[in-house]
């Protein structure tokens, strides 16, 4: 396993003043009292300032609304999960005995707060321009290649403005039936655009998802040009 330091240096392109603090920014709360649970709280602000900084650059025209779906992709969990992957972050995790046996080193969910809590230890021990060089490091490839503003659209909010591009009035979401235990819910609901005949459904676990799901069935329909479903 390579040093803590190392690979800081290698991936993050600095070096701890503070040893001690990167090594609470690897700590998992299951490992002891001492770890990493408010590193993440400020590497989560730290990542957003900076992200939203080079998004305000890169994209001078774009408003406020396409500026934050942007971000929310560059810095949701499973982005950060998929960073720490590729710097081999869940190598160097402290973890408690229950973790690791349960494969904590890969799991989506501690890789991303660890990812932020390293962050955060950069921070405090380099200031902001250390943090800064440590995030454009890790998300170079990300930030060079920045995802298509309309693909980021919720299927619901594209196929309202795909509606209303035609002169349509909006899809009507109905909830045609809830099942499952209290803490295992599954909606299925109706998505239905009246003003041309069409009707669609989708399922999830929750009312929000189920709709999105229904609407992105409806945005299909409408983009290969049918109106009803075989």
């Amino acid at each position: 396993m390579k040093p803590q330091g190392d690979w800081a240096a290698e991936h993050l392109r600095y070096k701890f003043s503070a040893t001690s603090l990167l090594e609470q920014a690897l700590t998992h709360r299951s490992a002891g009292s001492n770890n990493n649970e408010r590193l993440e709280f400020l590497g989560d602000s730290v990542l957003g300032l900076i992200v939203s900084e080079q998004l305000y650059q890169a994209r001078p025209r774009a408003d406020e609304g396409s500026l934050s779906r942007i971000r929310a992709s560059l810095v949701k969990r499973s982005t950060l999960a998929e960073i720490a992957a590729e710097i081999q972050l869940g190598d160097l995790l402290r973890l408690g005995s229950g973790e690791l046996k349960s494969g904590g080193q890969g799991n989506q969910s501690i890789l991303a707060d660890a990812l932020e809590a390293v962050l955060g230890a950069t921070f405090l021990d380099g200031s902001y321009q250390a943090a800064k060089t440590a995030i454009l490091n890790i998300y170079a490839s990300r930030l060079e290649n920045l995802p298509d503003e309309e693909s980021l659209k919720d299927s619901k909010t594209r196929l309202q403005e795909t509606l209303q591009g035609r002169g349509l009035p909006p899809p009507e979401y109905v909830v045609s039936s809830v099942s499952g235990a209290a803490h295992a819910r599954e909606f299925q609901v109706a998505c239905r655009v009246q003003s041309m005949g069409l009707e669609t459904t989708g399922q999830g676990t929750s009312r929000r998802l189920a709709e999105q799901h229904a609407a992105g069935r409806a945005l299909e329909l409408l983009t290969n040009g049918e109106e009803s479903i075989s």
